[in-house]
């Protein structure tokens, strides 16, 4: 069998003693066992997120659910207003969320592949008065750019308005610090960062939007924030727990504990800025004008076949990178560093770009890229 390798923006490889504890025999979710699991799991969500004050919840489901449950929870009909970033397609996914529960919300639509500012947001605010939240992705994965959160974060604690942030390419392989930049809400996905299987959620709610969220009941049933909460206190989940998956969270809580928050963000910095520099050396450009570190977008150059060239990666190399999305759909690719994942693997990925591109006609020197990638790695590792 060919060897594939994920570097897709989600989902990422999985470690083999993550899989192999998911391997072990199956424990009900009702029981001493789960709620002890949980606990743990709880506490170390914590060090991820970086908070002591926000309450991390584990829900069943993708990104997209918990993300949901943040804007259902704490958005509520005739009484709040909410500003959406679209500045991608997860920017995107969030307005039309807040139109399919009868929400008010305007949509603000920044061109792809840049990122939203400080002043930008005050002026933005300044002109609807009635506006006390504001949605924004932290990392648009679509589009591999990075949102200075922390500088948003401080427009909305001045005006009193809670922030929701989209962490789902971010979390845990970025620096994201909860209490420190003052996000309220904050979701992520296990299939990213985390490197587990998709099927669970994480939503980190602060005091503050706790106490929005308790001003009327929520819209939604399953992905209401409060129902969780409650469970919580008994260290359980209101409804049925994609439990084997927790299991395999817990192992993968406790490594990046171990190794370190830091380390991490650092090590996938190194990954990012080595595959943007081999990038530019073989003449490929890089989308984003704000760059994320947890994936890569680059143009694909002129007179190369965008889907013969994944096709190829994948197929003669075992390398699974992606493609753009909407109008970039035929134009960029975009390869992951987030996950299991490390120097060897990105060099394998650009070793195999410069082949594939070779193949299909692109000209450049080859061992280039690979030459301008090991030069980042030589002055990091």
């Amino acid at each position: 069998m060919k060897k594939i390798r994920l570097f897709t923006p989600g989902p990422v490889m999985v470690p083999e003693d993550v899989l192999l504890s998911m391997a072990r025999p199956m424990e009900h979710h009702r029981t001493a066992f789960y709620r002890d699991m949980l606990a743990d799991v709880t506490d170390l969500l914590r060090y991820l997120f970086q908070t002591e004050q926000g309450d991390p919840l584990v829900m069943t489901g993708s990104g997209t659910c918990a993300g949901e449950g943040a804007i259902v929870s704490a958005i509520h009909p005739g009484k709040n207003k909410a500003l959406n970033i679209n500045n991608g397609k997860f920017g995107e996914r969030w307005g039309k969320v807040c139109k399919a529960f009868g929400l008010d919300y305007v949509d603000h639509q920044v061109p792809w592949g840049t990122a939203l500012s400080a002043d930008e947001l005050n002026r933005l605010m300044d002109a609807d008065p009635k506006i006390d939240t504001v949605i924004c992705v932290h990392s648009e994965t679509s589009t591999a750019t990075l949102t200075d959160i922390e500088a948003l974060a401080k427009v909305t604690q001045k005006r009193g308005a809670l922030l929701i942030t989209d962490c789902i390419t971010s979390c845990g392989c970025m620096p994201m610090k909860f209490d420190e930049w003052g996000i309220d809400i904050a979701f992520t996905g296990s299939q990213k960062a985390l490197m587990l299987p998709p099927g669970l959620a994480f939503c980190c709610v602060a005091p503050k939007a706790w106490k929005r969220i308790d001003e009327a009941d929520c819209k939604a049933f399953y992905n209401d924030l409060k129902a969780h909460r409650k469970s919580l206190r008994t260290w359980d989940n209101p409804y049925t727990p994609a439990n084997t998956l927790v299991l395999g969270l817990q192992q993968v809580l406790r490594g990046v504990k171990q190794r370190g928050i830091e380390n991490v963000w650092k090590e996938t910095r190194m990954l990012a800025d080595a595959t943007r520099a081999a990038a530019t050396a073989i003449g490929m450009k890089v989308f984003s004008q704000s760059p994320s570190d947890s994936v890569t977008a680059m143009w694909v150059p002129d007179g190369v076949d965008e889907a013969a060239l994944r096709k190829t990666m994948r197929g003669v190399h075992g390398m699974q990178i992606a493609g753009g999305q909407d109008d970039l759909k035929g134009k960029v690719i975009r390869i992951g560093h987030m996950g299991y994942m490390d120097a060897g693997d990105t060099l394998a990925v650009i070793g195999a770009l410069e082949l594939t591109l070779k193949g299909l006609g692109h000209k450049f020197t080859i061992g280039a890229g690979l030459k301008a990638a090991q030069e980042v790695f030589a002055k990091t590792l």
